[in-house]
């Protein structure tokens, strides 16, 4: 079953499984995971869903667009140029079966 671990600046962590395809933003709302706004619902159009992938997950992203680029120089939190994404843009259970994130300290 495809999951998704959400880790937060205090060293906690949530792993939440999805039975079916979810973007890392829609999950992360869903369940009630802290530190994930999604103000723009998913449009790409805000970066309050600002996450930071785990290295050992980045060689099975897709390449960023040029609209997700733009909107990551906006994010309130520092951009780590490699493990920055916006989790709107990345969904889990179709090509990647399990991903795992940091959660900056601010998304606004």
């Amino acid at each position: 079953m495809p999951r998704i671990t959400y880790h937060q600046p205090g060293g906690s962590s949530q792993t939440v499984e999805l039975e079916t395809p979810a973007p890392i933003m829609q999950t992360a709302l869903r369940n009630g995971v802290p530190g994930i706004v999604g103000e723009c619902g998913g449009q790409a159009m805000c970066a309050t869903c600002h996450v930071y992938v785990r290295n050992e997950y980045l060689d099975q992203l897709p390449e960023k667009s040029e609209e997700e680029e733009e909107m990551l120089e906006e994010a309130a939190a520092e951009l780590d140029e490699e493990r920055s994404r916006l989790g709107c843009q990345i969904t889990i259970g179709e090509n990647l079966d399990e991903i795992a994130v940091d959660i900056p300290e601010r998304q606004v």
